[in-house]
């Protein structure tokens, strides 16, 4: 029992040394970090405002504060490290001797990493603009190292690997997406009567780009009518609200011209067979 009491009695003394000795470096190096981490916060938010203020790309106004945080958070930490006394030699080694098991493991975020790095320098597309890519159509929300956020009509979130989208072919469209519709109208209809008046329609619905105005023409001749094609650039957020809406103000407008939409049909004509017919 008395040998128990001196052994708490030495590791109380020797943790009120260790205290003494070293609790002013510990606390130095708490207030370093403390202060690394809040510094990082404001410098990061004042690199996005002042990027916003020069009309800086949202995408790369997020790189630049978010690297800038990382700078200052490490470098917080081996300053810490330094003050209390730990050495950071023998951490790089560590990192150097595991570093070809790691490669291995992270090979794909680190793939990730890179191709968002080069998405973020290059700027193919931006914050806002409409991507299709591997037939997935979306608003391009955010631009991550290790990803990119698309949200669609929707509302649904679509994530994309950065080395899936730099690895492959996509389409950027910016803000709107095309839509190519057709309608058929009667072979004694005028087709030029009903281009206009197909112009009209789809002019008086919303959500266009007219910077592209609408393209109306002839797209064939089918078997039963003569089909009017128009390719329209409508804005990503509202694209099937927009289609839906345009082919209602072309069937209102196309039955106000008295301009006849035919079904499909064919003529069928019965040859009498010749009952004389020899045989």
């Amino acid at each position: 029992m008395e040998s128990e009491i001196q052994q708490l009695v030495e590791l109380k003394d020797q943790l009120i040394l260790y205290v003494v000795t070293n609790g002013l470096k510990w606390l130095v190096a708490i207030l370093i970090l403390v202060v690394g981490f809040w510094l990082a916060k404001r410098l990061g938010n004042l690199i996005q405002k002042l990027c916003e203020k020069r009309s800086i790309d949202v995408t790369l106004s997020r790189f630049f504060a978010g690297t800038s945080r990382v700078f200052i958070i490490g470098f917080a930490v081996i300053i810490a490290l330094d003050k209390a006394g730990i050495g950071i030699t023998p951490f790089v080694a560590l990192l150097g001797a595991s570093a070809f098991g790691l490669s291995l493991a992270v090979q794909g975020p680190i793939s990730n990493y890179g191709a968002g790095i080069v998405l973020i320098i290059t700027r193919p597309f931006v914050v806002g603009d409409t991507l299709t890519l591997n037939e997935l159509t979306g608003l391009v929300k955010s631009v991550n190292l290790g990803n990119t956020i698309l949200i669609n009509e929707d509302r649904e979130r679509i994530t994309i690997p950065n080395r899936k989208v730099l690895g492959e072919i996509f389409t950027n469209s910016f803000e709107h997406t095309l839509i190519e519709m057709e309608v058929g109208i009667d072979y004694e209809a005028d087709p030029e009567q009903a281009i206009s008046v197909i112009r009209s329609a789809i002019e008086s619905v919303d959500a266009l780009e007219m910077e592209r105005p609408p393209v109306i023409g002839i797209d064939a001749f089918a078997d039963s009518s003569i089909n009017i094609g128009y390719r329209i650039y409508a804005r990503t957020s509202k694209l099937h609200e927009t289609r839906y809406a345009i082919n209602l103000a072309v069937y209102h407008a196309l039955k106000d011209a008295k301009i006849t939409i035919p079904f499909p049909q064919r003529d069928v004509h019965l040859i009498p067979a010749d009952g004389n017919e020899s045989t």
